[in-house]
This record gives structure tokens, C-alpha cells and sequence, in this order.
């Protein structure tokens, strides 16, 4: 049962950086595991909240997400759950390169899955996004009740879920996403209310310059960013 009073802190942690010479949009597929680079981040991050009260994390099932988790559930002595509520976006350019002059938007075949940008008509309705992401952050908080969760997920439900949060549109350009490689996105619930939105890149250090957001990080401790008036 929870009380108004109650603080519960739930960290959603985008996944490190990818071993994917190919290039390609793995989107769900398996087999596409952490770089060294990726693990050097996932590592970071369990350093940067090891002395956190964490006590529940939770990972989507594909594998980078997985690996990302587990440095952070070790850390604090806990067995890492499974959510598929946090996995990628569908797209139905799964698989393919977007590579200048022979990409998959450079032919014709794929351009009808172009023509609606605010659902999207490539992938995952934003609004069904929206709807396992917040039964995934509500499970996170009631499970971590009057102290700390830790959601491993991916960049675009992330942000799709923080913009549905902070009442803004959810077709977006997506270039502009604040959410890079083992980013932190922390929602702070009051009870049963999300009270704050903040975000940190602890391993910012680490992520090549050219797939830095572009927007600056939010400084302080995870859980300080922008705050809801009652």
C-alpha cells in the first residue's frame, strides 16, 4: 500500500554502445551483443550508482540490454529480471543499412512505409510505446517501493515515454533526442505520482563525439532535472 509520502526513484538506463560493423539497424534482432566500449560503459554506470539505494533491475530481453544490466544488478547483490515492456521499437527496416547512395531509403519499394511520420508508418505506434513503458516503469516503482529501480531499455522508447511525461508531442526529429549510449532518464514518483524528471550521462566520456546528443546533459545527481507542479 503506498503513502503520499512515499519517494521511489526509477532509473531508465539506455544500453551501451553496440559491436555492429555491419551498420545496420538491428532493431530486435538477436545476436547483437555489447562492444568493449559498450561494457566499459555498462561498467561506469554500475560505479556511478553503486551507492545507490537500487534494489530491483530489470532489463529488455534482447542481449545488449541484458549485458548492460548485469554489472548494475552484481553491484547491489540482486538477480536481474526480464521485462519485454522495455524491448526496441518494432520497425519494419529491421535488418537493413542506411548508408549513403545504397541504403533502404534510397529505393523505392520502401517508401511507403515513409508516408505517415506522426504514428509512425515504419514501426511501433508511438502511443503503444507509451503503453508498455509506463506499465514498465509503474511495475519498476511499486516493486522498488520507498527506494530505487533500475529499467535497462533503448533509446527511442525511452524517449518516447520522458516526451509523453513531459506533455510534449511524440513524432519528434530524431536527432534531437537527449537520450545517448548508458544515459540515464530518472522518473521520481511522490506515492504513485511522477513528481521530477532528470537526466544524466555518466559515462559521457566514453561515447564517440559524432553519437553524443545534442542537447546538454542536466547536471547534479540522478533524479534532478525538470520538476511537475501538484
Amino acid at each position: 500500500m503506498s503513502s503520499e509520502k512515499d519517494i521511489t526513484v526509477v532509473h531508465v538506463m539506455r544500453h551501451g554502445e553496440v559491436a555492429n560493423p555491419e551498420g545496420v539497424l538491428y532493431g530486435r534482432l538477436p545476436g547483437y551483443h555489447l562492444s568493449e566500449l559498450g561494457r566499459q560503459m555498462a561498467e561506469r554506470v554500475a560505479e556511478h550508482l553503486a551507492s545507490r539505494d537500487v534494489t530491483h533491475v530489470v532489463a529488455s530481453p534482447l542481449e545488449r540490454a541484458q549485458e548492460t544490466a548485469t554489472p548494475i544488478a552484481k553491484a547491489h547483490g540482486l538477480d536481474l529480471g526480464t521485462d519485454a515492456r522495455l524491448i526496441e521499437a518494432e520497425n519494419v527496416f529491421e535488418g537493413k543499412t542506411f548508408g549513403v547512395g545504397d541504403g533502404a531509403l534510397r529505393r523505392p519499394e520502401n517508401w511507403k512505409h515513409l508516408v505517415n511520420p506522426f504514428k509512425p508508418s515504419w514501426g511501433e505506434p508511438y502511443v503503444d510505446q507509451v503503453v508498455r513503458m509506463t506499465g514498465a516503469l509503474e511495475a519498476a516503482r511499486d516493486a522498488a517501493r520507498g527506494h530505487e529501480a533500475v529499467l535497462v531499455s533503448h533509446q527511442l522508447p525511452i524517449w518516447i515515454v520522458r516526451s509523453y511525461v513531459e506533455r510534449r508531442r511524440l513524432w519528434h526529429d530524431p536527432r534531437k533526442r537527449q537520450c545517448t549510449l548508458a544515459s540515464l532518464t530518472t522518473f521520481t514518483y511522490e506515492g504513485d505520482r511522477i513528481v521530477s524528471v532528470g537526466y544524466t550521462e555518466p559515462a559521457r566520456d566514453l561515447v564517440p563525439a559524432h553519437l553524443l546528443s545534442g542537447a546538454k546533459p542536466v547536471k547534479g545527481q540522478p533524479g534532478q532535472g525538470k520538476a511537475f507542479g501538484a
